[in-house]
């Protein structure tokens, strides 16, 4: 198929490579030569404005920060819905409220675009290996159309539903996923003050009923101090705040994730918004430093 990437970042850069090594006409945008370059040179296309990727494509990839940027790469001036011709794929794969992915769908559906909303979950190692998991909202026959494309991107697709669904699915995900990685930095921080070998309790707890991919990715991370970002803080707290809005409206407790979501703040008060989610640990350490 011709593809379209807009959102060249940790996870874009890597899920357009992939989409190249699947055989896919790739033109992708940038706003910067820095990353637009290294994937020219992979055998993709640039263009200058979203509007540009939408004449060029069947189908658009959007991988973005929040529900703003979908909304100026979408419905902007030069965006996809001002060049895209009718029939054409938006497939958003940001995480942004399950509200905002409806609006797109019915401002896409407008102009003759479907709009499908796929977060996914699986971090910059999943969007590198071709390994995450895709969850999509929106019409069940515009998700067959797009499989060539999540095949290229992931291991799993799950067609969720309804627009929006797929938004929604990825709030559960990031509730079960921040919980779990508190459990894993509480596990860390333990560890260490009772000086057991690090790589031993890795080992032994991942074989047990508390084996997780966050204990296997995260907890080695934390051990060595290692908080470079795979998914930043920042962003992390952007999703626990639309999984907290959701669940309030719905009138569905989440007191472990207020808990998460409260800890990340401390992490972002001492500069680290822009740290790995790992750096979780660092709130637990300055807790135990009182």
């Amino acid at each position: 198929m011709r593809v379209g990437v807009i959102g060249l970042g940790i996870m874009g850069a890597p899920m357009a490579r992939n989409l190249l090594r699947a055989g896919h006409a790739v033109t992708v945008y940038g706003r910067t030569h820095a990353r637009v370059d290294p994937l020219v040179a992979a055998g993709a296309t640039p263009a200058d404005s979203p509007a540009a990727v939408a004449r060029a494509v069947e189908a658009v990839v959007t991988m973005l920060p929040d529900a703003p940027d979908v909304d100026a790469v979408l419905c902007g001036p030069a965006g996809v819905l001002s060049g895209a011709a009718p029939g054409v794929l938006a497939i958003d794969m940001s995480t942004i409220a399950p509200a905002a992915a409806r609006s797109f769908a019915d401002r896409a559906a407008s102009a003759g675009v479907a709009f499908l909303d796929a977060p996914v979950s699986g971090g910059e190692q999943g969007a590198v290996a071709g390994t995450l998991s895709i969850m999509v909202g929106g019409d069940p026959a515009a998700c067959e159309r797009a499989r060539p494309i999540f095949d290229a991107l992931g291991r799993q697709t799950t067609y969720m539903g309804a627009s929006g669904h797929g938004q929604m699915t990825k709030l559960v995900n990031q509730v079960v996923g921040a919980t779990t990685l508190l459990a894993v930095a509480e596990g860390v921080a333990l560890a260490a003050r009772a000086g057991l070998d690090p790589e031993a309790v890795v080992r032994a707890v991942g074989s047990g009923a508390a084996a997780s991919w966050m204990l296997t990715e995260q907890a080695p991370r934390m051990q060595r101090r290692d908080f470079a970002p795979g998914f930043m803080v920042r962003l992390q707290q952007k999703d626990l705040r639309l999984a907290l809005g959701a669940a309030a409206e719905m009138g569905v407790p989440l007191p472990a994730t207020a808990l998460v979501h409260q800890l990340f703040v401390a992490v972002e008060a001492h500069g680290g918004g822009a740290l790995g989610t790992q750096a979780l640990l660092t709130a637990l350490e300055a807790l135990a430093a009182r």
